[in-house]
């Protein structure tokens, strides 16, 4: 329907249960922009990125990709998503050849001059076995794959793992490339908070298969701080904007949205700048007041 906005990804209260883990999740991706998906192992992450692909079914919710259904998608709706799984690969026993010829085969939209640029960039040779790839090298072709279809959204699960710092580097920079058009969308996991900041528009943060979080990167870098306080400091201090509380050796360390407002009233305490590192432990260590 003309004049319709609708998001390239939208989980609305989507759950899946198993025997001792449940998932709760509601999240949207937006045209043009890299949401990170972070938490820690076990949080409910690649669950979510196998109930969008369509690749478990959850129990209850809704999900949509590019405005429709994600279980009505028809085949060539699916070549518009390129997706890395933390869990998968390829078999061992192709070359790079052999897995040009299938996606040749598979997307009416490869680009097979690209992926033959990029395997030569990154030192990917065409006629050796996978299984004889270094960790690393595994990861930069399940990348390559998944953005060398003029595919429209990426769903990344932890697509840096195993490289080194030039690798990774070189991945992330592949990915601003692709973001380049400007319609193009990625939802991504990854470890690696560095990478995280500098790539994502936005992030959620996944506790226990539940979004306890979710706020714009910029806001988070800005705005969000950890005050460091003694017991008698925490006994004088406005918490209306502590966001969580841990207790230490030391007294306390408070998560906050309001950074300036503890800087500006509080300016003898120490508060350290947030990063999503520390955002993580705090929202899932600490205690709410």
């Amino acid at each position: 329907m003309k004049g319709t906005v609708f998001r390239v990804i939208k989980l609305k209260n989507v759950t899946k249960q198993y025997r001792d883990f449940t998932l709760n999740c509601t999240l949207e991706v937006k045209p043009g922009s890299i949401t990170g998906l972070i938490g820690p192992n076990g949080a409910g992450k690649s669950t979510t990125f196998k109930a969008v692909l369509n690749l478990i079914y959850p129990d209850s919710g809704q999900i949509e990709l590019f405005g429709m259904p994600a279980s009505s998608l028809s085949p060539k709706d699916r070549e518009k998503v390129g997706a890395v799984l933390s869990d998968s690969g390829f078999s061992g026993y192709l070359t790079v050849n052999d897995i040009l010829t299938v996606m040749k085969n598979m997307y009416s939209q490869f680009q097979e001059d690209f992926f033959r640029q990029k395997c030569q960039e990154f030192n990917l040779p065409m006629n050796q076995k996978i299984k004889e790839f270094s960790t690393g090298m595994k990861a930069k072709l399940k990348v390559l794959c998944a953005i060398s279809h003029e595919a429209e959204l990426l769903i990344l699960d932890e697509p840096t793992a195993g490289l080194d710092v030039i690798a990774r580097d070189s991945l992330l920079e592949m990915l601003r490339e692709y973001m380049e058009s400007g319609e193009r969308s990625i939802l991504i996991s990854s470890h690696i908070s560095s990478d995280l900041e500098g790539l994502c528009d936005d992030v959620y943060l996944v506790d226990r298969g539940n979004i306890i979080l979710h706020e714009e990167t910029d806001t988070l870098l800005d705005s969000y701080g950890v005050l460091k306080v003694t017991p008698e400091q925490y006994g004088t201090l406005d918490k209306k904007y502590v966001l969580r509380c841990l207790e230490e050796s030391f007294g306390y360390k408070l998560l906050t949205s309001h950074k300036e407002f503890y800087m500006e009233n509080y300016p003898d305490f120490v508060m350290e700048k947030g990063n999503i590192d520390q955002i993580i432990t705090m929202m899932i260590r600490g205690k709410e007041i």
